[in-house]
């Protein structure tokens, strides 16, 4: 029986569920908050519910068999269009993905621990990374940045050690938007076209192609030869000898004497640590201790001295977007009803200022030339066929300037996938009403929560009250568990286990409509335990030549079949290539969402507790039920209660309704046999029999008329 069999039977209602956080239904801030006040003192009288001794069972939440993409769709029987589906994104670092080297000696040199290629992506790779569910690969690392290498044949230009950090430098100091990084180049005068290539095989995999754009700073040494339809290097056309004006591209630290005059400073090196000295004191032509800039530039972070500290970016610039000294703005402003007309409507009221700057003078037009330069270079990308951007630090630039560049790109690709990274909460909502973005990091709600969680030092009824807060733009809020800039899972400062963070990889997963990104390593349990150089222990290094040897031995010299991986490594990788499939193929998971968290607390049901989350998803098509065991040594059993608001929205028969666990060993022979688990419902509530092992997830899918 498929569940397309019985859709004429639903007719959902969509009403107002009693303690749930539906998709829409609170929306304004007071409602959150008022839901929240309500609901808080029942988790914290629920959090105490005593734990009983379970008895063990036989089968481990750890085993899982290896389901294909095709058998979960067959299963499931989406029907969704594929507009409506969840992104899956797959983060690659460029310079790490493909090395093959292995030995991985600190501060080594290219030669000494190699570097991956554009051409190590080849149709294996890719078929490997689309078995995930991969929708968008995320090449982090791609435009040319700042490193240590010598280029100069090839017309380029070497950095300074002294403003390059680590050997293999920062992907975030760009240096040239117009032209990719070499090192990832096998014929480096070919490098752009080689980068295309893997566009148009990435492209054949059906995945769509993201790229990092750094808006807010760029390399000390930024200098891009590129001069096609009035583009011009940042700096250019600067007036150096005033801290701000509205077109420059940098602020400059100009000092004002005694007597009135401004006088620029030179840039000083920062003092930094004998663990960081450039090349960690190796001898190079460039690497004495100085750097000529003058005037200095304000640095990445906002720093204005002209010798910034050893913590600051100071390997970066910040870009001038028209914002003063003092923070008052020096561009149009958005009229807040803005906020509620669509991206085109921006892009219209851009173009008229545009428009109308055609007949000044350049010192009078109105949007500074910081933003014109950032829309070039996202249009020279988007002629070049990459699908979408991944803003670094977008909340370091203001607002309205979004507005300008994410309507332009969406005037030029409706469909171009964006993605800001924005940390706080108070703005999500500017960033996307305003500011256009699709996305944003679900990071300081949904990320350290579950973060906290897993190292014990919160409990899951956080995760109801995290998700309450964003009911409103839930879909627009990316969930992840690793990233470039956060420690590995199986670190020993995170979780020291990849598989504990299982719980919350299926409620990252599945709780909410929005896309999941995961990080390359993660599928197969990296540990970032190396010790690189310039970079340290616990994440993977973005600064140093590297290899990453979990993702290596699955790799297995270009096969990409695990052929080097140990048992658990494989296991992993399975479950991973099973949940983020079912992803898209569960049209529930496109549906509404009912948090059961706080009803069962309520109830006060023995045995569910500070470790334990329930939640439900579903649309006319599927119902699917979701339970999750976060302690990593604990097997949890308790009676799982449905209120009596969700099963007259789905119009449930009386009597017992048999489940399939979508996450379970055998969930496909399970599409053809009676099953085990059966939801018992009644006039007044429904039921169900939750056995659960430490780290074990359920995803119980109702099967009716059977």
């Amino acid at each position: 029986m498929t569940v397309n069999k019985f859709n004429h039977l639903f007719k959902p209602t969509l009403s107002r569920l009693a303690f749930g956080c539906k998709k829409r239904e609170f929306g304004s801030k007071k409602s959150e908050a008022l839901l929240i006040s309500l609901l808080f003192p029942v988790f914290l009288l629920a959090g105490g519910c005593s734990e009983q001794e379970q008895k063990s069972i036989a089968v481990s939440a750890n085993k899982h068999n290896e389901i294909s993409f095709k058998q979960i769709a067959a299963d499931t029987q989406n029907t969704v269009n594929n507009d409506l589906q969840k992104p899956v994104v797959y983060q690659v670092f460029t310079r790490l993905f493909g090395n093959k080297n292995t030995n991985n000696q600190p501060w080594g040199t290219i030669t000494e621990n190699g570097v991956g290629k554009f051409s190590d992506f080849d149709e294996t790779a890719l078929n490997s990374i689309k078995s995930l569910g991969t929708t968008h690969v995320w090449y982090t690392g791609v435009p040319h940045h700042a490193l240590i290498g010598d280029y100069k044949q090839f017309g380029i230009s070497d950095d300074d050690p002294d403003v390059v950090k680590g050997r293999a430098g920062s992907p975030y100091a760009v240096k040239d938007y117009y032209n990719v990084n070499p090192d990832l180049a096998d014929n480096v005068e070919n490098r752009f076209e080689e980068f295309k290539a893997l566009i148009a095989r990435t492209h054949a995999q059906d995945m769509k192609v993201i790229i990092d754009i750094v808006p807010n700073h760029v390399a000390r040494a930024y200098q891009s030869p590129f001069a096609e339809n009035g583009v011009t290097s940042f700096g250019a056309y600067d007036d150096t000898s005033v801290t701000y004006k509205r077109h420059n591209n940098f602020y400059y630290v100009v000092q004002t004497t005694a007597m009135g005059k401004s006088t620029p400073v030179a840039f000083k090196v920062p003092d930094l640590s004998p663990k960081n000295q450039p090349l960690v004191g190796e001898s190079h032509p460039l690497a004495d201790g100085k750097f000529k800039e003058f005037p200095a530039k304000w640095t990445g972070n906002g720093a204005r001295a002209a010798q910034p500290d050893a913590n600051d970016w100071y390997e970066t610039v910040k870009i001038n977007y028209g914002v003063k000294p003092d923070g008052s703005f020096d561009f149009p402003v958005l009229d807040g009803s803005m906020s509620s007309k669509d991206v085109n409507a921006h892009y219209q009221y851009w173009l008229a200022i545009e428009t109308a700057d055609l007949a000044l003078a350049p010192k009078d037009k109105l949007i500074p030339d910081s933003w014109v330069k950032f829309k070039q270079i996202t249009q020279f990308w988007l002629e070049n066929g990459v699908d979408g951007f991944r803003y670094d630090m977008a909340e370091m630039v203001p607002v309205p300037f979004w507005s300008y560049l994410n309507s332009n790109i969406k005037h030029t690709n409706p469909d171009a996938f964006l993605l800001a990274e924005v940390y706080n909460p108070a703005l999500y909502r500017d960033y996307i009403h305003l500011g256009k973005m699709d996305y944003l990091y679900d990071k300081v709600d949904m990320y350290d929560t579950l973060k906290g969680i897993i190292q014990g030092k919160e409990s899951t009824a956080a995760i109801a009250v995290k998700q309450a807060q964003v009911t409103d733009i839930e879909a627009n809020m990316l969930h992840f568990l690793e990233n470039h800039d956060e420690q590995r899972i199986a670190s020993p400062d995170f979780a020291g286990d990849a598989f504990a963070a299982l719980p919350a990889m299926v409620v990252s997963t599945t709780i909410s409509s929005a896309p999941t990104l995961i990080y390359f390593g993660q599928e197969v349990g990296e540990k970032g335990a190396e010790n690189p150089g310039f970079g340290s222990p616990t994440r993977t290094s973005i600064f140093d030549y590297i290899g990453v040897p979990a993702h290596q031995r699955y790799m297995n010299n270009g096969k990409f079949d695990g052929g080097q991986s140990t048992q658990q490594e494989l296991e992993l990788h399975r479950y991973y290539v099973e949940l983020l499939n079912l992803s898209h193929s569960a049209p529930a998971l496109t549906g509404e969402y009912v948090e059961l968290d706080s009803f069962n607390r309520l109830q006060k049901v023995n045995g569910y507790d500070e470790q334990i989350f329930a939640f439900s998803r579903y649309s006319a098509e599927q119902q699917l039920i979701i339970v999750n065991n976060f302690s990593q040594q604990q097997t949890k059993q308790f009676t799982l209660h449905l209120p009596l608001s969700l099963t007259r929205n789905w119009n449930l028969p009386l009597g017992n309704i048999a489940l399939v666990d979508l996450l379970a060993a055998d969930a496909v022979q399970q599409q053809t046999k009676q099953s085990n688990d059966t939801l018992h419902v009644t006039h007044y509530d429904a039921t169900v029999a939750i056995t659960l092992a430490p780290n074990q997830s359920r995803i119980l899918m109702l099967k009716l008329n059977q």
